[in-house]
């Protein structure tokens, strides 16, 4: 199977990770960074696999290449969406990183893209092929831990300022136009590029939809819940004044059908973790679940009952998706986009009841916004000429 892959700061992970997967070839690594292009194929060729792929600057020569089964999409979050679409009307599978989308409209397209071309799309939440968290969540689907009725996931990281910039010029090794692609335009700052993109909305989804976008997928899955009825969201930029728009403190809340309920709770400036993941409250004890993929089961008194150590399921998750490929079986997948969709709504829904400052009341059936036009505004994004996405 022949892969290329586009965005070469998480994607160059990933690229190793194909690299070293039985049966691949790794054709290209690509980025609109031409040192990051050539510094991504430098850690395939050093990473013991033999394989020697083609640094490029402009992903559509992997959609335009017949050779290529599959694209893996580690581009900003601004990328995502339009990208995956891309990839399935020009017959690729699709590898996409998470959040699946920036924008919920995206994620209703890539669904629709994924069933039209029949292609598998399956998104980087890795978790989801930890052996020993989906025996967790098999486990909470016995009754382990009762009726489960609350969640509550955490995420925190010490992130600095990254200060006021002027726009500049962009530097010549990158191709800035084709950074925003399907973006409209906004002049360069240096503090954006590469990686501080995540906190603006123009691209990015904030610390909800980069980190929390993992711990609410495990809730979703871990609960066996879909769209929320109710969204609530408390927080704000309280650590440095700089640039940044996205919250460095941040609460959301979640209501689902069945007397159920949901938290997440994320630091981007305080390091200080609180522990679990994510834990599960059910009417009999507390499943705990860890990053790494570890998880332990409490009784109501907070004694461990069990506790098993897990791996975080990343070579898993790859495996998982080239063999829906090769079975030509799209829907065998850990996270289906489908899933990875529906877990990545809990944070647009969460960022768009913070930017607008109220709660949410949504549909249960599909997760929209109901009685709030502004609110539902937010559902979608302008695009540039020539990009806004079609099927």
């Amino acid at each position: 199977m022949t892969v290329g892959v586009m965005g070469l700061s998480r994607g160059r992970a990933l690229a190793v990770g194909f690299a070293k997967q039985p049966g691949v070839t790794l054709k290209y690594c690509c980025d609109v960074d031409l040192d990051r292009a050539g510094a991504g194929a430098d850690a395939v060729r050093k990473s013991g696999t033999d394989q020697s792929p083609e640094a490029i600057q402009d992903f559509r020569r992997i959609l335009d290449d017949p050779e290529v089964d599959a694209l893996v999409c580690a581009a900003p979050n601004h990328w995502h969406g339009p990208a995956t679409v891309l990839g399935c009307k020009a017959g690729k599978n699709v590898y996409v990183e998470k959040p699946a989308c920036h924008n919920p409209h995206e994620g209703e397209l890539m669904v629709e893209a994924a069933r039209t071309y029949g292609k598998a799309v399956q998104v980087g939440t890795q978790r989801r092929s930890s052996p020993q968290l989906i025996e967790a969540v098999e486990a909470m689907r016995d009754g382990v831990i009762g009726r489960l009725y609350h969640a509550r996931s955490y995420y925190s990281n010490r992130r600095g300022t990254i200060g006021h910039a002027d726009p500049s010029e962009p530097p010549a090794n990158l191709d800035y136009e084709l950074w925003q692609g399907p973006a409209p335009r906004q002049p360069f700052k240096s503090n954006v590029v590469h990686y501080n993109w995540h906190w603006f909305w123009h691209w990015g989804n904030g610390e909800l939809g980069n980190n929390g976008v993992h711990a609410l997928d495990l809730v979703r899955w871990g609960l066996g819940v879909d769209y929320p009825t109710h969204v609530v969201s408390t927080g704000g930029r309280y650590v440095f004044d700089d640039d940044q728009q996205t919250p460095d403190t941040h609460t959301v809340s979640y209501e689902f059908p069945g007397r159920i309920t949901a938290d997440w709770q994320g630091l981007s400036c305080n390091g200080n973790d609180p522990g679990p993941f994510v834990v599960f409250y059910g009417t009999e004890g507390a499943l705990e679940m860890f990053g790494n993929g570890t998880y332990t089961i409490k009784d109501n008194a907070g004694k461990e009952v069990k506790s098993v150590e897990g791996v975080l399921g990343e070579p898993e998750h790859l495996a998982n998706f080239l063999a829906a490929v090769r079975a030509d079986a799209p829907l065998d997948l850990n996270a289906e986009v489908d899933a990875g969709v529906k877990s990545t709504l809990l944070c647009h829904l969460g960022n768009i009841a913070q930017r607008t400052g109220r709660a949410l009341t949504c549909d249960p059936d599909n997760g929209r916004i109901v009685g709030d036009e502004e609110a539902m505004s937010h559902w979608r994004r302008d695009y540039a000429d020539g990009w806004a996405p079609t099927i």
